[in-house]
């Protein structure tokens, strides 16, 4: 029987945090007000690591540059920033954990706080093709719709991991007890609902709050790299 493979993005996979970095790149780019834009990217990431953001304030704030910019130019953004700042950052070591669970066969999922227009494409740089990521809103149709600028959907923050994971599992005919190992590889204290529910929980690189209580409760954790 198959076993269930979900692993975070953020300093989980990859040692950096792509959401963070891709508000950098949109100052970089001239995509935004860089003053203040880079203030409140600043903050909104410290509320992340301190465990209080307002998600929806925060993916507006991340979403909103996108309506301006068709899907095509935000592509070859996209792909820029890949180049740019994603792809040198990939380890092998991260790859090779993805992997040696792909050809055990097991289910894959890539769940992550970020919204999907970031993250899509690095998921699929990992070779997992399944994302849950927060959603952005768009007119006129996928794959091709324009961005509206608002999120919509259940944010995949906290909780909302369990809540979308769940959605998932059940538009596949599937519910945890189908697993009989369901592992959930995190860095973030903020995904501590998600790592409680999986049969096998792995604290990835993980912050201090999340390393002292996955010590606490007997969890593994895993060093994959050392976060930049």
């Amino acid at each position: 029987m198959a076993n269930l493979a979900l692993f975070d993005l953020d300093h989980t996979l990859i040692p950096t945090d792509s959401d963070h970095e891709w508000g950098r790149f949109m100052v970089k780019k001239g995509m935004v007000d860089a003053e203040n834009f880079a203030r409140d990217n600043d903050r909104f990431y410290a509320d992340y690591k301190a465990g209080k953001l307002d998600i929806h304030a925060y993916l507006i704030a991340m979403l909103t540059p996108l309506a301006k910019y068709t899907r095509a130019q935000l592509a070859d953004l996209h792909a820029q920033y890949m180049h740019e700042v994603i792809t040198p950052a990939i380890q092998p070591v991260a790859l090779e954990l993805v992997k040696q669970h792909r050809e055990a066969g097991d289910l894959c999922c890539v769940v992550t706080a970020t919204n999907e227009f970031i993250t899509r494409p690095i998921a699929q740089a990992f070779g997992v093709d399944t994302l849950i990521a927060c959603e952005a809103e768009t007119v006129g149709g996928e794959p091709h719709g324009a961005y509206t600028g608002r999120p919509t959907g259940t944010p995949s923050y906290k909780e909302g991991k369990i809540v979308r994971t769940e959605m998932w599992l059940a538009s596949l005919g599937k519910s945890w007890s189908d697993f009989e190992h369901s592992y959930f590889y995190s860095d973030s204290h903020n995904d501590i609902p998600l790592l409680d529910k999986v049969t096998d929980p792995i604290a990835t690189n993980p912050d201090d709050t999340l390393r002292a209580h996955a010590q606490a409760k007997g969890w593994r954790i895993l060093e994959l790299f050392q976060p930049s």
